[in-house]
């Protein structure tokens, strides 16, 4: 009798299932249908059919959100490892020479909350590759490219001085990021939270604070993106930061606070020209992340963090 009815169990389709794992990550029915290249409509057809399959309700939807149920909890991990599984065995016969070690480089604010979810989607589909990355001011990033310590990097650049070779991944806002509800901003003269030498940022805010004839000072020094939001979080200090950076427990500044404008700056990619295919695949997944980003920053952010 077990053995009848682990015979007539129906089978979970792998296409579905990505559809169910998109949906998961984003939260969202519109920007999985983007992912899987899908209309929304087909997207919610998968989910009716695979909730009908399994006899149980997936998702709790209202008109804000999508988040998981407490099965579809559970079927995340499965499907997860299934899909995973699944890309292994087919890269081993039609990617067989896609193997072999990366070196990747990028920034601390990249690294920490773009790239994980970058190298997860990356070791799903091509589980031979393995990619060590190191993290390191953008300066030095790109001279270990040249050379040719590193196979290809993501840095910052101030905006419009993108170096060549070099190709622009995203564009963004720089801001002021205080506390928010936070007085530090307010303060005379201004505690200022800043990286290491060398850095784009902390050099674009004191030049612009200086030729606004602000009174500053420096309060806090880290070289680490997270520092600066402790201190920013602890309200000692404001800090230069990218855009996408502010959290909901933070705010952006500018002039209407008494701070100067920052502009933009770039956020780039280099390859070495000696890149074989492996760094080439890696290349190509951070072009999409950053296109997906570039549609919708937070959506991206709330996948990687």
């Amino acid at each position: 009798m077990n053995l009848l009815m682990r015979q007539t169990l129906p089978l979970l389709e792998l296409d579905i299932l990505r559809t169910f794992v998109a949906i998961a990550e984003t939260g969202n029915f519109t920007t999985a249908a983007e992912t899987v290249h899908r209309t929304p409509s087909a997207v919610s057809m998968q989910i009716k059919k695979l909730e009908e399959l399994l006899g149980c309700t997936l998702f709790r939807r209202d008109a804000r959100s999508v988040v998981l149920t407490h099965h579809g909890e559970v079927l995340l991990s499965y499907a997860r490892r299934l899909i995973a599984l699944s890309n292994e065995a087919v890269s081993r016969f039609m990617m067989p020479e896609m193997n072999g070690v990366v070196r990747l480089g990028a920034p601390d604010d990249v690294g920490e909350l773009i790239l994980p979810e970058v190298l997860r989607r990356f070791a799903e589909t091509f589980p031979s590759i393995a990619v060590n990355v190191s993290i390191e001011n953008s300066a030095n990033l790109r001279r270990a490219v040249a050379e040719r310590r590193l196979d290809l990097a993501i840095f910052n650049s101030a905006d419009g001085t993108l170096p060549v070779p070099g190709e622009i991944l995203l564009k963004e806002q720089l801001v002021w990021a205080g506390k928010n509800c936070g007085n530090a901003h307010l303060k005379n003269p201004l505690p200022v939270s800043v990286w290491e030498e060398g850095c784009i940022w902390r050099a674009r805010a004191l030049e612009e604070l200086s030729r606004s004839g602000r009174d500053f000072r420096v309060a806090y020094f880290c070289a680490h993106h997270m520092g600066q939001r402790a201190a920013i979080r602890a309200d000692l200090a404001v800090a230069p930061l990218a855009r996408f950076l502010v959290g909901d427990d933070m705010v952006a500044l500018g002039e209407k606070d008494g701070l100067p404008d920052l502009g933009h700056y770039l956020i780039g990619l280099v390859v070495s020209d000696e890149a074989e295919a492996p760094a080439q695949a890696v290349a190509e997944y951070i072009r999409a992340a950053f296109a997906r980003m570039e549609r919708r920053p937070m959506d991206m952010l709330q996948v990687a963090c």
